[in-house]
């Protein structure tokens, strides 16, 4: 009986040549002129790059002449929640609690899509908020050539100790109510150990646990429409003078210490959101790879990005997720800008999905906004992005365009030095050396 596997690209497919007039090279950090490059289809990765003349320039059939854009490697969303979409539609805890698995499910492929066509070849997806494993099979399915989309790196589901993070509901009286859960609770040096071993042996590529949150929002619950609210009414008497319901560490030291030293072991990169300064100090002396948020410092600014500089972590602020909730950015930026002028490492990602799937680019905006130059917002989006993957345990290169790098290139109608509005003018998507968008239409797709 014959193999009902069927390879996506036929052995017999010619390498794909690409003419660039301006090509963005993160490992220099430069927008380099006049390069050409191939592409094997067959193996979806760039098999040579060189500087050409335009007299060698030679366009045949299996040419894609991409001069007067500006070429970019494929974006790397760096935070992203593929089974959550716009607050703005329907609260967080609606989502988690109310839709059903098949339409969260349809939901996520739509996000699928919506990435790849914005120009996002790469998701780190750091949660599926209530869906369980489903990332993962969502991940696969991608990968299996099913549904198109951007490549995923998933979470499953993110640690946090007991009570820390879960639905926050008024009743639970009603046994005939699943509120299913959010989180994989784990307590203690051998919990997390477990839970680090449950997750990866789900399928999750990398380790997220919470540092801190809101482990106290059912003291003074909030109205429907607030962060955690999930009542029509507020209580009479909301506490005056501090915040309502504080992010409190959820963790300790030696706890923060076990989940990064056996994620490790597994060779999984380990994100910590973060919304404390102490959560962020003791997840970046923990050792993660990455901390989410970590905005808001305050007087201990200072200190806190000296501790993620001293470490090595990457930051991923999620300005574009912030932006909800704050009415006035500046000091926020201000951080992100003092981050960078310190040499903190940076990494774009917006915690997409509490604002669409396809509006990621506003990530880079607002970094830009921040007075963080140009180039250095798109090595944050490209290269330092498969850094926050596991970088070589990642198991295929990409963020960047040499010789044995995944052929993910998006093409930006216009100059973006002079116009950083050629950011949402994408025109031309190739993920793994197969175009899915090509003139600004999408291709390939159905």
């Amino acid at each position: 009986m014959a193999s009902s596997t069927v390879s996506i690209v036929p052995a017999a497919t010619p390498n794909i040549t690409i003419h660039t007039s301006k090509l963005f090279d993160p490992k220099q950090k430069a927008f380099l002129k006049d390069m050409t490059l191939t592409v094997s289809p067959l193996t979806g990765l760039i098999t040579s790059v060189s500087r050409r003349s335009d007299a060698t320039a030679v366009t045949t059939a299996h040419t894609t002449d991409l001069r007067g854009k500006t070429v970019l490697p494929g974006l790397v969303d760096a935070h992203t929640h593929l089974f959550l979409h716009a607050y703005s539609d329907t609260p967080a805890m609606i989502q988690m609690r109310d839709e059903s698995l098949v339409e969260r499910v349809i939901r996520a492929t739509n996000h699928c899509r919506a990435a790849l066509l914005a120009g996002y070849t790469t998701y780190r997806d750091l949660g599926t908020e209530g869906a369980g494993d489903a990332d993962v099979h969502l991940r696969d399915a991608v990968n299996r050539g099913l549904i198109p989309g951007p490549r995923i790196f998933c979470a499953t589901e993110a640690l946090g100790s007991s009570g820390g993070y879960e639905t926050r509901v008024e009743s639970r009286s009603n046994e005939d109510v699943s509120l299913g859960r959010i989180s994989d609770p784990c307590d203690g040096v051998v919990g997390v150990k477990a839970a680090v071993r449950r997750r990866l042996g789900a399928g999750a590529d990398v380790v997220k646990f919470y540092a801190d949150y809101r482990k106290r929002a059912l003291r003074f619950p909030a109205p429907l429409g607030s962060t955690g609210g999930s009542r029509g009414c507020d209580i009479h008497f909301p506490p005056e003078g501090e915040e309502r319901s504080p992010s409190l560490l959820l963790f300790d030291q030696d706890e923060m210490n076990a989940i990064v030293r056996e994620a490790k072991v597994g060779r999984a990169p380990v994100a910590a959101h973060a919304m404390t300064a102490e959560g962020v100090i003791m997840a970046a002396k923990a050792g993660v790879t990455t901390v989410e948020h970590g905005l808001g410092m305050g007087e201990r600014s200072t200190e806190v990005l000296q501790q993620l500089k001293d470490s090595g972590t990457i930051f991923v602020p999620t300005l574009a997720v912030m932006e909800l909730f704050v009415k006035d950015l500046k000091s926020m930026l201000a951080e992100v800008k003092a981050a960078y002028n310190l040499g903190v490492k940076l990494a774009c990602g917006g915690d997409t999905g509490a604002f669409a799937h396809g509006d990621n680019v506003r990530e880079l905006e607002l970094m830009l906004q921040a007075d963080v130059p140009l180039e250095e917002v798109l090595v944050a989006a490209t290269l330092h992005g498969w850094e926050t993957c596991g970088g070589e345990w990642a198991g295929r290169k990409f963020g960047w365009l040499e010789v044995g790098c995944a052929a993910d290139l998006i093409a930006l109608e216009g100059d973006l030095e002079k116009e950083v509005g050629a950011l949402r003018k994408v025109g031309f998507v190739m993920k793994d050396g197969r175009v899915w968008k090509q003139d600004g239409v999408a291709v390939g797709m159905v």
